[in-house]
Formats: C-alpha cells, structure tokens, sequence
C-alpha cells in the first residue's frame, strides 16, 4: 500500500481560511502578489492527494500562457524528484497515486465539457469568459467538487456579479473573500514601502481595482459605469426594430443582431454560433430594413450575398481608426441618454467590462483579453445605422387659387 507523509508549506492566516473553508464555491477578489496562486497551488495538490486513479483536478486559466505558468509553479513547489509523472503537451501532472492535476486554458469554453472533475481553481476568473465557468460548472457537477474563483478585480462584468453573489448569498454554498496589498503587508507577502510606490505611481482607478480589490467607477471603461447603469433597460424596449446592427462570428465568437427601434432602444437581441449557411439564412430572413454588416475578412462575401436581396444592407470594414469612430459614437449616445439596453444578457457583461487603452498610434478599444466584444460591436453597429438614417421629409402641397380677370370687350 501507498504511504506518502506530507506536511503543508506555511501559510498566511488568509490564505488558510480560503483554503479550509467549508463552503464548496469560494470566491476571492485580491490584490496583485497576495499570494492567491501559491496558496491555490498548495490547496489544489493537497485535493489531488486525496484523490484515486484516474480522478482529476483542474487549474482553469484565462488563456494557455497562464495556464502553462501554474503547470510550472505546480511543479517547483513540490520538490520530490521524480514524484510527478509529467505530460508537458498535455500540461498534466500524474501523481504516484494515479490521480491528475490538468491545466486549462479557458479561451475555448467548448473545450471544458465532458470531464468530471473533483477539484478546481478558476485562475484570473474575471479575466475570462462566463461561458467558460458554465462548463466548468458542468463538470463538477457529478462529483459535487470543489471549486475556489481567484482574481483581480476588474470592472463590473460577470466575475464582479459573482462576487457579489457569493458575499451575500448565506447559502452556505458560496463565500467571499476580499485580500487587500494592506492585508499583504501585514502577512509579510509584501512591503509597505512597495505599495505606496505602486499608489504614486499608478492612476486612482488602477491602483484601487489591482491593490485595494475594488471595482472603480469607470477605470478603462469608455461608456463610464454611471452612464451605463443609467441606460440599463429592465427588458427588451417594445419594437418594431427600424434597423439592425449585426456583427459575424469568427473561430470561437458568436454571431450577433441587435434591432432598435424608433427611440434607438434595443428591442431584438439575438446571440448565437452557427455555421456560414444557418447564419446567412437567419440574416436574410430579418425584415428589409436599413441593416449594418461587419464586412471584415470573411464576412464580405456574406454581405455581398445578403445584398442581393436586401435592398438597404451594408457592409462596414473594421479598421484601427473605423472602430474608434464606430464605438465612440455608440460611447456618446450612451452618455447623452439616447439608447439603451436589456439588463442580464451578455450584452451588459460585455458592456460593463469593455476597455480602451492609449497606443502609440491612438486609442485601441477591445473586451479584455479572453472576453467576447460581439454584443457591443453589434450594439454600436446599430447605433451607426441609427444615427445615419435619413430624416423623413414631410412635405405639405400648397395650393393657392389665382383669379383669372376676364378682359373687357
């Protein structure tokens, strides 16, 4: 039989709670370097000890670079040669006991299903796709496994709603967690001095969301948080649509169609992956109004045969500069009060967690890296569409009755 003797590594006082807790889903907002990976590593090789051949346990990450990081710290922290049986193309670890730590990537949710999984860590969980927490969620289902979420904060998309969900559900199935730099600095995980470098030299927003672990009120966000709460509609707006914005999937994306109606609220949001042909029926089957298409790459021979027999659609080719215009048009709108949208849908999420950064050549608009800007794009194709329709002339004839004078004879 079997025998391994372990001791666990020192912890913090914090870092034990999260690990021990009795709850199965534990959600951790934390600062940079509080050390969350580390103690999660511990947790999750201490839940692969216990575990049977053929079992396994998974460290779930935003995209395979940080997946292949916790592979290699996985295997530094235990020091016993040749304890792990290693599959680096698999990033798995095999331990003597014939049960497995695999490492994910969360770019492809489709990827995640169909496992059944006893332990898991969602790394870096705000900075990934919900889609990839709903597989994951599956399977850990048959095993009723564990499951700890530990991120940065960052804006208020799905992660910052499961946050919030787990620090006041009571149900005794999730619970919350905040590690403050502070709450570091006093564990010994990192100095005083360095924080308050890092507080002079980074903007507010960003020091608050990536040290103190509070969302800021609009950080990178173009459309500004107020402003988007503002627009948040209980439902779909009442149609008809008066025009569509549509942006075409492309490898893992979804297709989109947004309708708004006269007001320029969204009154027909449709999300989906098809294939080319499913998605071009779809397409064409929307009523004939004025209709704005992402051309881009592949989607330009879509539009040119959807074209053929919609009158009033146009492609748009998504440039650096193009996008900037489309989205600051859609950003303007938002703040002045002149669309809105549906609340809990993807749409909020992405809107909620949407970013632009400063380049060299400009502003650069994008979803987060591992997040999905679909809905948006759509959203602003719309609004482009929207604004640029033509304004109906009402013309009222005029007729006015000259006499005729009836010359003298």
């Amino acid at each position: 039989m079997l025998t391994i003797e372990y001791d666990r590594p020192p912890v913090t006082t914090y870092q034990r709670d999260i690990m021990d807790c009795a709850e199965r889903f534990a959600v951790v907002e934390a600062s940079t370097k509080a050390g969350k990976t580390a103690s999660m590593i511990i947790w999750l090789f201490e839940q692969a000890l216990q575990g049977r051949d053929g079992q396994e346990f998974w460290w779930v990450a935003p995209i395979y670079g940080q997946a292949e990081i916790a592979f290699s710290r996985m295997k530094r922290q235990v020091t016993v040669h040749g304890f792990f049986v290693e599959n680096q193309t698999a990033l798995s670890l095999t331990l003597p006991m014939g049960s497995k730590i695999v490492f994910k990537s969360a770019d492809k949710p489709d990827n995640l299903y169909g496992s059944d999984v006893y332990a898991a860590v969602f790394d870096e969980f705000t900075r990934a796709k919900e889609e990839s927490w709903y597989a994951l969620r599956s399977t850990l289902t048959a095993t009723r496994g564990k499951c700890k979420f530990i991120g940065n904060v960052r804006g208020r998309g799905w992660g910052y709603k499961l946050a919030q969900r787990a620090k006041n559900s009571g149900d005794g199935e999730y619970t919350y967690f905040k590690i403050t730099a502070w709450d570091a600095v006093e564990a010994g995980i990192l100095e005083k001095a360095e924080v308050e470098q890092a507080k002079r030299d980074l903007p507010e927003h960003v020091f608050r969301e990536l040290y103190l672990a509070e969302p800021s009120d609009d950080g990178g966000n173009p459309f500004g948080l107020r402003f988007l709460e503002q627009a948040r509609l209980p439902q779909l707006a009442p149609g008809p649509a008066i025009c569509y914005g549509v942006d075409l999937a492309k490898s893992v994306d979804y297709t989109v169609i947004i309708g708004l109606n006269g007001s320029g609220q969204i009154c027909y949001f449709d999300r989906f992956k098809l294939d080319w042909s499913l998605t071009r029926n779809i397409v064409a089957e929307l009523p004939d109004l004025p209709t704005c298409i992402d051309s881009t790459g592949v989607g330009d021979p879509i539009v040119e045969e959807l074209q053929r027999s919609r009158k009033q659609t146009e492609g748009f080719k998504f440039s650096s500069t193009s996008k900037q215009q489309l989205v600051e048009g859609l950003v303007l709108a938002i703040q002045q009060g002149k669309t809105g949208y549906p609340a809990n849908t993807p749409l909020e999420d992405e809107l909620f967690s949407f970013a632009f950064e400063y380049t060299r050549t400009g502003i650069r608009y994008e979803a987060p890296q591992g997040l999905h800007d679909d809905c948006v794009m759509a959203y602003a194709l719309a609004w482009n569409k929207f604004r640029t329709k033509p304004t109906p002339v009402h013309s009222t004839a005029s007729i006015r009755f000259v006499p005729i004078k009836t010359p003298r004879l």
